[in-house]
């Protein structure tokens, strides 16, 4: 979880929701971080493990709340706010310790840090390691799988970086074997990721996959709703992937600059692939919420789906923006099938546009069109009907729709479709 998810407060509105309702989340986590294990452990505070305690209570249909003293980011006010002891808020606490733990110790062995830091950084990151175990232990969560799956992150990226290195010369590509710890081997979409025939980018994405996904289960064990285990295990690996794919997009040129791994890189991904990746996964998520009869649930469509629709938006712009400013003609893939691009360009390195769009459609792009093909304006298929469409074409046909388009508030019903216009009037 990557600090994704920013509900909007003219959402909180449409819905009928208080908008403090999100602070009361957070708020309750940055207590529960507190009260058992101490003031350094609010540093590690992850806004996206609210999602945790939202989707436990919404499942069970209470909300415990307390009222919490004055606090400086309050403006010196009380609140109410979740109750610190509360089983959803003692999960999202087990979930910012473990994956502060993971991301502190990942710079500290990336060597990102300072040599004056590295030693007590790497001492806050084993404290928030074991305090995450405590936690867990508290509500019945099983962690081990979970750090073992991120400790095995370490290994999947130097994989990846030698087959890149391998690949690159005149030697044969080997690809790796899998690679299954035995805490891990229980788990059946560990074992599909990490597959000999998986595809690399579903490799690296699966630590991150599986922590989302087995804490978004322990929401329905919390909550007494056993039949809600599998579909929220679902719904939590997507939303993994998300968090992974949008993060690597966004850092895509940083990382570049500064030599750093970015798993896109690595695997030969392209823009537009990525973002067709998020958006099957968005899918897939919202399947998996409505078969847990939480679609329709006001708190979880105004902090999770909305948030996440309008995470693809603000993606989609970008790579519409960067392929219209990459396009250049390509001759040997302008002889290939569309489907066939993809294939070449992982084979090849190279970007996959199959030719130089048009006026218009540059325009288009630049301004803030979705391009959803492999290839830069040569296939796109529209969201709402599966029809064949040019980019910059809006042309939605959803029965649950409003004219919401560019706005990046996630204020709109369209699910993710992300193809309509906007006036809600939202300056967030």
């Amino acid at each position: 979880m990557f600090g994704l998810l920013r509900p909007c407060a003219h959402g909180a509105q449409k819905y009928g929701i208080d908008a403090d309702a999100w602070r009361a989340h957070l708020c309750g986590l940055c207590l529960g971080l507190r009260d058992g294990h101490g003031q350094l452990a609010r540093a590690t505070t992850n806004k996206d493990a609210l999602v945790l305690n939202m989707l436990t209570e919404a499942q069970s249909g209470s909300a415990a709340r307390t009222t919490a003293a004055p606090c400086p980011l309050r403006g010196m006010r009380r609140a109410s706010v979740a109750t610190a002891d509360s089983p959803g808020v003692q999960l999202a606490t087990t979930a910012s310790l473990l994956l502060a733990a993971a991301k502190i110790r990942d710079h500290v062995d990336d060597g990102e840090v300072g040599p004056f830091a590295r030693r007590p950084l790497a001492k806050a990151a084993t404290q928030w390691a074991a305090q995450a175990r405590a936690s867990a232990e508290r509500i019945g969560f099983e962690v081990e799988p979970l750090v073992a799956a991120l400790e095995a992150q370490v290994r999947l990226e130097r994989d990846a970086k030698e087959l890149v290195a391998v690949s690159s010369s005149t030697m044969p590509v080997a690809r790796p074997s899998g690679f299954v710890p035995d805490s891990l081997a229980a788990s059946p979409y560990w074992r599909s990721a990490m597959a000999p025939s998986a595809d690399p980018l579903d490799r690296l994405t699966a630590p991150t996959q599986l922590c989302a996904a087995e804490f978004f289960a322990h929401t329905a064990v919390l909550a007494d709703r056993p039949d809600n285990i599998e579909a929220l295990r679902e719904a939590g690996w997507q939303f993994g992937r998300i968090a992974h794919l949008a993060d690597a997009v966004a850092d895509y040129e940083d990382d570049s600059a500064r030599g750093r791994f970015n798993p896109l890189a690595a695997t030969g991904t392209t823009m537009p692939e990525a973002y067709d990746l998020l958006r099957q996964s968005n899918s897939s998520l919202r399947a998996a919420v409505a078969a847990a009869e939480l679609s329709r649930v006001p708190t979880v469509r105004w902090m999770l789906l909305d948030p996440l629709t309008s995470v693809l938006r603000g993606l989609g712009t970008g790579v519409g923006a960067l392929v219209a400013h990459t396009c250049a003609v390509s001759r040997e893939t302008d002889r290939l099938p569309h489907a066939d691009v993809r294939a070449h360009v992982r084979g090849t390195g190279h970007r996959p546009p199959t030719r130089r769009p048009g006026l218009g459609e540059s325009l288009a792009l630049i301004l803030g069109a979705y391009c959803t093909g492999y290839a830069c304006c040569a296939d796109h298929t529209q969201p709402c009907t599966g029809e064949r469409k040019d980019a910059w074409i809006k042309n939605c046909e959803c029965d649950d729709c409003c004219d919401c388009g560019n706005c990046d508030c996630g204020c709109c019903d369209c699910g993710d479709c992300g193809c309509c216009d906007c006036d809600c009037g939202c300056d967030c």
